[in-house]
């Protein structure tokens, strides 16, 4: 077994990818690393940043080297794992390679490979139908070639998944490949689609993958290296990246953050407490020649990089990715779409949510988004499937979730029942974002563990409705307005007085 997941948190993962040269600790995004001349020394990229893996392109080493085929650790410089690429991205940029298939599967064998890639034929964001197709259809066939083409038992292969924007293609893709023996997997060309900040389209497509691999393999992202969106990718299930970034972006005079981008010379100050921001002034930095001043900006995006990766990892163990991507996806109105398409696939990041064996801490909630999170959409799933009402309180009281937690322990619920005395009186809390909340559950997790912004206390009339239905109440009495339409059989009231009044008066037929 190459991968080994330890922890989870929605579709994230923490894990252990098995290569032949050290283990490396997932999700990990790689520096890409230009195999003829760099911004940054790629042995730095592990002494003095931790990146404990890279990913070079062995097309252009082919086109550089040609038959001397150097081994690509001694010609990096390198000396944990390096990935190599077979050069679709140049066939997407210009639109085609001076190679075969067969030819740089080969090659990258003969130069040390620790993951290599299959020749595929990229789709792009651009694609028209037919085009996607095709690409689809040759990519599959070169990879199932591929097989028979290997003689190194050692290396890991990828199988990318091709279809852009079309998702049945996408889904085609993935299922195909998944059959093949791969160890891991790309989503193939997405670069075009982030290029365009077209994130809820990139989600789409990850989710579309996800469900139709092997969940035992990772899945890489390609070109993915913004810090802003790593997480959001590493929620839906991608396990590896890797960029370009952190140097093109230096080199176009650009100073990556979590959260945005800034032209270096908009700067008045620098924002960040890494090495390099903190051995210069910003005037010092804005001095420095170009290739320098390229350097340390380089330098820079690397250590930012690195540190939302760490950020990322903290926040699956703690179980709090879902917060972290809330306020990722905030920072940029395209980047919000994404997170907003996440209600759409609520149900397969519940399924892939541990409900055991991660760390418990209270939720936050902040608008009605929020309600899309695993844990409230399991709530309310157990509350509709399995929950029965106590034996013998058949008059349901509804009273707007408190502020006090747990509700159980709170003044409104308290005065509610000395002013009801009634044994068949069934108490529930109402509002957002678990709609209804059973008296006797209120001190379970995550129900009165949780900070909302307050004072939100309506629900789903359909959800009220199921929830009176099965639990077959003879009366039902709502404390304060919360349902925008009659609901049949509901009685409203204004305060707990009026609700005793109605308990004392004869049972309400539903």
């Amino acid at each position: 077994m190459s991968f080994e997941v330890k922890e989870r948190d929605l579709a994230g993962r923490i894990g252990e990818l098995h290569t032949r040269r050290g283990t490396i600790e997932t999700p990990y995004l790689m520096p890409v690393v230009n195999p003829v001349k760099n911004t940054i020394p790629p042995r730095e990229l592990k002494e003095n940043f931790g990146f404990g893996m890279i990913i070079t392109n062995s097309y252009l080493i082919l086109k550089h080297f040609g038959m001397e085929r150097p081994e690509v650790h001694k010609l990096t410089g390198f000396d944990g794992p390096v990935m190599t690429d077979s050069g679709a991205y140049q066939i997407l940029v210009y639109g085609g390679v001076d190679t075969s298939p067969e030819e740089i599967i080969s090659f990258q064998e003969a130069i040390g490979s620790d993951i290599a890639v299959i020749l595929d034929i990229p789709t792009g964001g651009r694609a028209a139908r037919e085009e996607a197709e095709f690409t689809v259809k040759e990519t599959i066939k070169r990879a199932k070639q591929s097989i028979g083409l290997r003689s190194d038992p050692a290396i890991l292969w990828a199988g990318p998944v091709q279809g852009g924007r079309y998702l049945d293609l996408v889904a085609e893709s993935a299922r195909s490949m998944g059959k093949l023996d791969f160890h891991t997997h790309a989503l193939g060309s997405p670069t075009q689609i982030m290029e365009e900040y077209d994130y809820a389209a990139l989600v789409d497509m990850i989710v579309t993958a996800k469900v139709n691999l092997p969940p035992e393999r990772p899945l890489h992202l390609f070109g993915a290296g913004h810090p802003m969106m790593l997480s959001l990718a590493t929620a839906l299930g991608c396990d590896l990246f890797d960029s370009a970034a952190y140097a093109l972006f230096a080199k176009d005079g650009r100073y990556m953050t979590t959260t945005r981008t800034i032209r270096v010379e908009d700067l008045t100050e620098l924002p960040c407490s890494c090495p390099v921001c903190t051995s210069h002034g910003l005037e010092e930095l804005l001095a420095l020649r170009k290739a320098e001043r390229e350097n340390q900006l380089a330098r820079h995006n690397l250590y930012v990089t690195m540190a939302e990766i760490r950020t990322i990892k903290q926040a699956i163990r703690e179980g709090a990715l879902w917060e972290l991507i809330e306020m990722r996806c905030r920072s940029h109105p395209k980047l919000f779409e994404g997170f907003k398409r996440l209600a759409h696939y609520s149900d397969y990041l519940e399924i892939n949510d541990p409900v055991m064996g991660k760390s418990v801490r209270g939720l936050f909630i902040f608008d009605e988004l929020s309600g899309a999170r695993p844990e409230v959409l399991r709530y309310k799933r157990r509350i509709s499937e399995r929950y029965k009402r106590p034996d013998g309180k058949d008059i349901l009281v509804l009273l707007p979730m408190p502020s006090d937690k747990p509700f159980s322990r709170s003044s409104s619920y308290w005065e509610a029942r000395r002013a009801m005395k009634v044994e068949r009186v069934h108490f529930c809390f109402y509002g957002q974002p678990f709609e209804i909340v059973p008296v006797e559950l209120a001190e379970t997790f995550p129900l009165s563990q949780f900070e909302g912004c307050g004072g939100v206390t309506t629900m789903s009339q359909d959800f009220l409705k199921g929830f009176i239905k099965r639990n077959h109440y003879t009366k039902a009495i709502i404390v304060g307005g919360a349902i925008k339409n009659e609901l049949k059989g509901l009685v409203r009231v204004d305060s707990i007085e009026d609700a005793a009044e109605e308990v004392r008066q004869d049972a309400h037929s539903i």
